[in-house]
């Protein structure tokens, strides 16, 4: 499986009226695991059925390894897509459906056969192949779709939610040999998905989308430490930042009157959004005052839920701290641990 690298240049799609990409430009290295993050209804999905063939543009280009393949049919473009659903054929048996794509260009039988067999190794399900689609479980059903995919080695492999439908212990595994089987392959994939976690485990880089554009691409390290938008800052991070109205001036910024030191300085006055991640956050005497409305217990770990004055917070806190529902604490943080964004047009300034 050689290239796989690729290029989306301005990118807009419409239905009818209704705007649904905005001028996507994006670029994938060949090799790559790169994932498409966002909530729904952000375009993710658009884009990577653009990249299939499966959706036309309205405006732009779509290259792969240097070629112009806009307005070239899907079976022209060499990828290979996974479905949410699977999609797998119910009257067929699982070798049947791994070796259809083999069967649809004419390739021999015995080469089918030797690849059908190669493939569902390499996913674990070789004991499978003379079983039906409904005699298996959702996780069997999810490789024997992964396994048909593989099979035609493709310079593109396209997965759409792959892993929703399945239970959250299977979802862990399942991961895990994804992330494997990608880097064995070394193919070129392109992931669709609204779960975070599953971005941050999988990614080598992440786009997120938001309304129809993306906000952002980095690795989901820097995506997690720097967001570049108040919107990624607020979307990214279990429980997600907590955002709060503040005033920054010199190298503080003060809420509800009181300031607090950011690692960071401005000459001029500005209103700004203080994003502080839970886990940053810390109970003494001092810092914003906070009554607890809930605590969340998770095993070694708890998520409380706060008020401060109008705005509310949660503080993921090690351990189990000695505070119940009513209680006032004071919260605080480090000054390197303080994101900073204008509050108007919610961009990083810090």
């Amino acid at each position: 499986m050689n290239g796989g690298a690729v290029r989306l240049q301005g990118v807009v799609k419409r239905h009818g009226e209704t705007t649904v990409l905005h001028g996507v430009d994006l670029e994938i290295q060949a090799g790559e695991f790169f994932v498409l993050l966002g909530p729904s209804g952000s375009g993710k999905t658009t884009t990577l059925r653009i990249l299939a063939g499966l959706e036309t543009v309205s405006a732009g280009q779509v290259l792969m390894d240097g070629a112009d393949v806009t307005e070239h049919e899907p079976g022209l473009r060499d990828v290979a897509m996974v479905f949410q659903s699977y999609a797998l054929y119910p009257h067929m048996t699982v070798a049947e459906n791994i070796g259809f794509p083999l069967r649809m260009v004419g390739t021999p039988r015995a080469t089918i056969a030797r690849s059908v067999e190669d493939a569902a190794a390499r996913v674990s399900i070789g004991h499978l192949l003379q079983r039906r689609p409904g005699q298996l479980s959702g996780g069997q059903q999810q490789r024997v779709a992964l396994a048909r995919a593989i099979v035609r080695k493709p310079r593109l492999f396209l997965l759409d939610e792959p892993l929703s439908n399945l239970d959250a212990k299977l979802r862990l595994e399942t991961r895990l040999e994804l992330r494997q089987l990608q880097r064995s392959l070394g193919v070129t994939t392109v992931y669709v998905t609204h779960d975070q976690e599953e971005a941050m485990t999988l990614a080598d880089r992440v786009a997120v989308f938001m309304d129809g554009r993306i906000v952002q691409v980095a690795t989901p390290r820097e995506i997690f430490r720097r967001p570049s938008q108040v919107s990624v800052a607020g979307f990214i991070g279990t429980p997600p930042m907590n955002l709060l109205d503040a005033t920054w001036q010199g190298d503080a910024v003060s809420i509800d009157g009181v300031a607090h030191p950011v690692g960071a300085r401005t000459e001029q006055p500005r209103e700004v959004t203080l994003g502080v991640r839970p886990g940053d956050l810390r109970a003494g005497s001092t810092g914003i005052p906070a009554r607890v409305e809930y605590v969340e217990e998770l095993g070694d770990h708890c998520v409380l839920d706060l008020r401060a004055g109008a705005q509310r917070l949660k503080w993921r806190a090690d351990g189990h701290p000695d505070l119940r529902e009513g209680d006032t604490t004071w919260l605080s943080f480090a000054p390197a641990s303080a994101h900073l964004f204008d509050r108007a047009g919610g961009e990083r300034l810090n």
